[in-house]
């Protein structure tokens, strides 16, 4: 069930009583706080389409990866509090600004009041797909309750490594959470969907983020996908990790091209031949929106 009260939306499982005034991993109550709301272009192309994703940036995060690109928001507690309402009307209002879908980043923690956002959007005329765009750090249980409402998956399948899962996330069991996730979204969205635009209006899109040193976890978690999804899901394979100062090996570094490209050939070679992929230019601060503004919220 969805509830802020004796949490367990995540895969931290804290079972605090946000409305309450406790606080979980994630460190956020039951009122939602966003940090940006506006059309993105750089999402995969059947996402941002021609005229860009509707991207709802909330603040906070329950996994809590020390390499996040979005440290702004996720750690640094940039962001608005709103309630459900207005939440609502900023999915309207990026659909009157031409956004091809509503896009939510990082949902996980406020899954109920993203859940009740969209039925009211619904009821008020909304009529773009929604897209849950996740670290799939969720539980089956929670995820089982947005079944109906989102139309896309976009899940990041970050680790097949426990080792890696815990030393950059403190998540060692996330392996075993992600697996169990995307087979619940897998079997809401069985294959993808798209309409007369070629954008993706149903399905998973799932992203593998190759890491500095990390090769062979990409591998595993492309094996994984592959023999267990086929072509019933879409597949991105990233390259945009970008460096922050301070963090330690490999994580100072870029992602060479002899690595990435190990990762696409291996790709190649176990089956997967329609995969997204990114060129050395996408690893770069640019590409983080700004959330110090707090547009659209």
């Amino acid at each position: 069930m969805l509830s802020y009260e004796k949490c367990m939306l995540c895969g931290r499982a804290c079972g605090v009583d946000r409305t309450a005034g406790e606080r979980g991993y994630c460190n956020k109550s039951d009122r939602v706080t966003v940090a940006r709301a506006a059309l993105h272009m750089w999402e995969e192309p059947p996402i941002s389409g021609s005229r860009g994703s509707g991207t709802v940036f909330f603040s906070g995060c329950s996994l809590g990866c020390i390499f996040c690109q979005n440290e702004e928001i996720s750690h640094g507690g940039v962001g608005a509090e709103i309630g459900v309402e207005r939440l609502s009307d900023i999915c309207l209002s990026l659909e009157e600004k031409g956004a091809h879908n509503i896009n939510f980043v990082t949902p996980t923690h406020y899954m109920p009041s993203v859940r009740a956002a969209i039925l009211m959007a619904r009821e008020r005329g909304l009529s773009v797909p929604t897209v849950f765009n996740t670290s799939s750090y969720e539980s089956v249980e929670a995820l089982s309750e947005m079944s109906g409402t989102v139309d896309v998956y976009l899940a990041d399948f970050k680790y097949m490594r426990e080792d890696l899962a815990a030393k950059y996330s403190k998540a060692q069991n996330y392996p075993r959470i992600a697996k169990a996730a995307l087979a619940e979204m897998h079997r809401q969205c069985p294959r993808p969907i798209y309409n007369a635009e070629g954008l993706l209006v149903s399905g998973v899109l799932v992203r593998v983020l190759v890491l500095p040193g990390a090769v062979a976890n990409a591998k595993l978690s492309l094996r994984y996908l592959y023999d267990t999804y086929g072509e019933s899901i879409v597949y991105s394979i990233l390259r945009q990790y970008t460096p922050r100062a301070g963090l330690p090996m490999p994580l100072c570094r870029r992602v060479t091209e002899e690595e990435y490209e190990d990762v696409l050939s291996y790709a190649m070679r176990i089956g997967i031949r329609d995969a997204f992929t990114q060129s050395a230019e996408s690893a770069d601060a640019a590409y983080t929106p700004p959330f110090l503004s707090l547009e659209g919220v």
